[in-house]
């Protein structure tokens, strides 16, 4: 989707609580066009299609590729290791969040998380890889 200052950046959502999921994506739609999958190897299976996001955000317990292994994947392919991931957790374990962040994760997020703290991360991480937010012009 394009707004009056170009297309909307692209942020992929995996999460498989619908509570949650449902959470990111509406507080996100405002200002970035969000696809959502419950678990790593659909959301993986999508980027192998070449529609590349901007951005994934990604639970560490999700169901057939967990956070984890979508995160190695990611960042072992020469395709997708520039796409930067944020990690979602209940997982309050320090040794948790340095293995996260070690394997390439650019931030660890705990659950419960405020949505608007969760925005500002994620635009933090996108200006620091030179993406700008486009916001939608109502």
């Amino acid at each position: 989707m394009d707004n009056a200052n170009g297309p909307l950046l692209k942020v992929v959502v995996v999460e498989d609580d619908l509570a949650i999921k449902m959470l990111i994506c509406k507080v996100l739609e405002h200002n970035f066009q969000v696809t959502a999958f419950e678990n790593g190897l659909n959301a993986l299976t999508f980027l192998q299609k070449g529609d590349l996001p901007d951005i994934i955000i990604s639970d560490l317990n999700t169901p057939l590729l967990n956070g984890y292994e979508l995160l190695a994947q990611l960042k072992n392919s020469s395709f997708f290791n520039a796409i930067p991931v944020i990690i979602l957790s209940g997982e309050e374990r320090s040794e948790t969040r340095i293995k996260c962040l070690e394997a390439g994760a650019d931030d660890y997020v705990l659950k419960p998380f405020n949505p608007r703290e969760l925005e500002a991360r994620i635009n933090v991480i996108l200006k620091r890889y030179g993406k700008a937010l486009r916001a939608r012009q109502y």
